[in-house]
């Protein structure tokens, strides 16, 4: 069982960055400080998220690395691109958030959809031509063995799937228009016979 556990941590992964998008709009909205300030209640779910992160991604770390004894080393190289990760993290939260404040009603259910397709298409090509080095980290180039076209396509798929899915999802959680109701149409009077109305 220990040599798939890394599948539990996958999990883990897939469903955390799944439901951030709604958490963080929910959130959002639920902080809200009224119309005359239409911005506060996303900054204060933003902030919400770098609490969580001071606590999960710093707190955690110093901890783990007083009571088991690991070091915590401090390669610039690794640190610089370390703390890039945690830059593009960060703003891509805060893009969320721009996103579902600039959007119309109507073209939020497009905001998920386009975030999880774009993710692993960039993720894919980034991954195929940069391969830094401790010595060379800007390093870019083709892969020493070209993929073959399943890799291209299944991406694809992938990132189209997930941006289907997403927007079905969306459109069923968008509130319809409400029906009008219609009264019925009053009874013709009968000659000879008075109307009731």
């Amino acid at each position: 069982m220990s040599d798939r556990t890394w599948l539990l941590y996958v999990l883990m992964a897939g469903l955390c960055w799944g439901t951030y998008v709604p958490l963080i709009a929910f959130g959002g909205r639920n902080l809200s400080a009224g119309p005359s300030h239409p911005f506060a209640g996303r900054y204060a779910a933003f902030l919400c998220v770098g609490v969580a992160y001071v606590v999960i991604a710093v707190l955690f770390p110093l901890a783990r690395s007083y009571s088991v004894g690991d070091p915590i080393p401090s390669k610039p190289v690794g640190l610089i691109f370390s703390g890039m990760a945690g830059v593009a993290g960060a703003l891509g939260a805060l893009g969320v958030i721009f996103a579902t404040a600039a959007a119309k009603p109507e073209d939020r259910i497009y905001i998920a959809p386009l975030i999880f397709t774009l993710a692993p298409l960039l993720n894919t090509v980034v991954s195929l031509f940069w391969h830094p080095t401790p010595d060379h980290p800007l390093h870019f180039g083709l892969p020493p063995t070209m993929p073959s076209w399943k890799l291209i396509v299944g991406v694809v798929l992938v990132g189209v799937g997930a941006g289907l899915i997403l927007l079905s999802k969306e459109e069923l959680e968008t509130p319809s228009a409400p029906t009008q109701q219609t009264t019925p149409a009053a009874p013709l009077p009968t000659p000879g016979i008075p109307n009731p109305g």
